[in-house]
């Protein structure tokens, strides 16, 4: 069982409890992306039982006529193992989801997974119809490439600042550099797309840049954040824009909350109060 002290961050250890947690998003004009936890699988076995329990996810989805979609991680289906069964698994989940409109995202893990990520997502972005995402990270430099590259793809990409810790040579690690390239490649996304534009950022700096870049070039965009990170802001921003939040649910709930209540001081005064409370 969950405590209440993670279940800010996490919607359940069942599929059951996130899809109700997705009800309840959902009320307040709010879509959610779910993820099951679970990343790195060594073996095919996890890796294809994990593309088997997003097909069944697929379906609750869609039976339930939830607002609602999916996000896998590379490594959690099998890109660990071989670049082939990660396409593979990809196949699988992207085959369930097109016929029963649920989108499915791929998330972005570390830079040694870039291009095994993007050139999966290139494929199926295309065999889906823009059924699929894909998450860019914009501490990388090489990210104003990768934007060029997906400009003209159907399919929506997610533009994160970048949570993972990528050496010197190949990514910004100054704040200011990681939002003045945070900046410049949103600004380039509203200029160049067609639409798919998702603003994944809790910093109220760019989502005011978001909206004034789409009143001035009229790219359609939305805002995704993480569950239980500014929720009163995430209920009302659906004024604005579309909303969604980023829900992961599972037995493996520990260690993503440990990682949610080390990267922002905010959720770290939010973890001593309850404990002392």
């Amino acid at each position: 069982m969950i405590p209440p002290l993670a279940r800010r961050f996490v919607a359940g250890e069942t599929a059951a409890e996130a899809l109700e947690h997705t009800r309840q998003r959902n009320e307040e004009g709010i879509g959610v992306i779910l993820n099951r936890l679970g990343e790195h699988y060594e073996t095919r076995g996890p890796a294809d039982a994990a593309a088997t329990t997003y097909e069944g996810l697929v379906e609750e989805i869609a039976a339930a006529d939830l607002r609602a979609c999916v996000s896998v991680k590379p490594s959690q289906l099998g890109l660990s193992v071989s670049e082939d069964l990660f396409e593979q698994n990809l196949e699988r989940v992207v085959a369930h989801a097109a016929p029963r409109d649920v989108f499915v995202w791929i998330d972005m893990e570390d830079h040694t997974t870039t291009d095994a990520t993007l050139d999966a997502f290139e494929r199926f972005a295309r065999e889906s119809d823009g059924g699929v995402g894909v998450c860019l990270q914009a501490n990388l430099k090489r990210t104003p490439d990768d934007l060029e590259r997906l400009a003209a793809l159907p399919g929506t990409v997610r533009l994160v600042k970048g949570a993972y810790d990528p050496p010197p040579s190949i990514a910004h690690r100054e704040k200011e550099a990681v939002n003045a390239a945070y900046r410049e490649q949103l600004r380039y996304m509203f200029r160049e797309f067609d639409d798919g534009v998702a603003v994944g950022s809790h910093d109220p700096e760019m989502i005011e840049l978001a909206a004034r870049l789409h009143e001035e070039y009229g790219t359609g965009y939305e805002v995704q954040m993480l569950m239980g990170v500014r929720d009163e802001a995430q209920r009302a921003l659906t004024d604005d824009c579309p909303v969604w939040q980023y829900a992961p649910y599972g037995g493996e709930w520990l260690a993503y909350f440990y990682r949610r209540v080390a990267e922002r001081k905010e959720n770290a005064l939010f973890a001593l109060r309850a404990l002392l409370s």
